[in-house]
């Protein structure tokens, strides 16, 4: 097969909208909420905010010509941890 170039992302750097959708938290969201866990304190609660500017992001993409794009989405987003 031939190599092809695209763009890849991943939910916790991109997605923002930390409590958006109804989310549960993420083992991500309660380490980078963890005082002294990250340098800085950051956390991935904005980050991008794919979850708002999806729109824009798509948009851009077809700008810019690309054809492949892979992303992922927080299992937290999809599915309920309430039993």
């Amino acid at each position: 097969a031939d190599f092809v170039w695209g763009l890849g992302t991943a939910a916790y750097q991109i997605e923002g909208g930390w409590n958006a959708t109804n989310r549960s938290p993420s083992i991500w969201d309660v380490f980078s909420h963890t005082k002294g866990a990250v340098a800085g304190g950051d956390t991935g609660d904005v980050a991008d905010d794919v979850i708002h500017r999806w729109r824009d992001d798509i948009a851009l993409m077809s700008e810019l010509g690309l054809k492949h794009y892979r992303f992922s989405l927080s299992w937290s987003r999809m599915m309920s941890w309430d039993g």
